[in-house]
């Protein structure tokens, strides 16, 4: 089965950090609340000089230097997002031009929620095997602080912003996925244009507890795997609590598990790009480690792939 091999990643996030005591001088929460809920800590907001397009270019930019490879010979770019600068233009193409990447590629943005780092990857693998191209180019990137109601103190702490790319190829080597949708529009959702976002935490975690092992499940399966065989699980980073929950139910130490959202937050499809971008940068993921990547999030959308770094 042909599959997906990730060359390298990149990141970028908002320089202005957002600590919980922040919060609290905003809406009616502490610190002490949201870590025991949540497990988190601090999250990136974007300034006034800062912006969705800024942060994905820088993303995109570490990916393909890192890689070494000839930008020329991307063949597609994917920006998965839900909180683009512009309607129209697409993010990917605001990519496409400000890195001055090849005219002879297709761009495009996914909006899968939080499962889009996911689908953008398995989406990926499709349009190069069509369009017989060498590389592409993924991105996650969401600036949600401008999409927060800062009274709805239930959903406006959980969120920050960020980007993480990477750049990938056709490989002939281990590679399953699963991905699912299951149309909903209360759980999590942006209701109108200029609307914000809102979430139902509750519903939003009993979803992901009862529906993210079944998917690991059968992602783990179709590789002819176990759950012993993975050596990292790169988790969307919604809820330490969640993570907890299906290391648990998996019987996995904890410590085969990325977590980063004590640093910054849900970045919804930027989530699992920087997770991975960040066990890769401090040497934790190594050539030749099997790696599960795992989301969920609006639409409802899920989805999982298991690889081969």
């Amino acid at each position: 089965m042909t599959g997906i091999r990730i060359l390298s990643t990149g990141k970028a996030v908002p320089k202005k950090e957002v600590t919980n005591d922040d919060m609290a001088r905003i809406v009616d929460t502490s610190d002490e609340w949201i870590k025991q809920r949540t497990g988190m800590s601090v999250r990136h907001h974007v300034s006034d000089d800062e912006n969705h397009t800024g942060l994905a270019v820088e993303a995109a930019r570490q990916a393909i230097e890192k890689a070494g490879i000839d930008k020329n010979e991307i063949g597609a770019v994917i920006v998965c997002t839900v909180s683009a600068d512009y309607y129209s233009p697409s993010a990917a193409c605001l990519v496409q031009g400000k890195l001055g990447l090849s005219k002879d590629i297709i761009a495009f943005d996914l909006g899968a929620g939080c499962s889009g780092f996911v689908f953008g990857i398995e989406t990926m693998r499709a349009l190069l095997m069509a369009r017989d191209a060498k590389y592409g180019l993924i991105v996650g990137a969401e600036v949600l602080s401008k999409k927060m109601d800062m009274t709805d103190r239930g959903t406006c702490v959980l969120f920050g912003d960020g980007a993480a790319a990477a750049v990938v190829e056709l490989s002939d080597g281990l590679y399953s996925s699963v991905i699912g949708v299951d149309g909903d529009e209360d759980m999590i959702n942006i209701k109108t244009p200029n609307g914000y976002i809102h979430m139902d935490g509750q519903a939003t975690y009993k979803f992901a507890v009862a529906t993210v092992p079944k998917v690991i499940e059968s992602v783990v399966a179709k590789a002819g795997l176990t759950y012993d065989d993975i050596d990292h699980y790169v988790m969307h980073q919604a809820n330490l609590r969640i993570i907890e929950s299906i290391a648990k139910k998996l019987k996995q130490p904890m410590d085969k598990f990325v977590v980063n959202i004590e640093k910054y937050g849900n970045t919804s499809a930027a989530s699992v790009g920087l997770a991975l971008d960040e066990a890769l940068t401090e040497g934790r993921i190594h050539p030749g480690d099997k790696v599960l990547l795992c989301a969920f999030g609006a639409g409802r959308t899920w989805g999982a792939v298991v690889l081969e770094m």
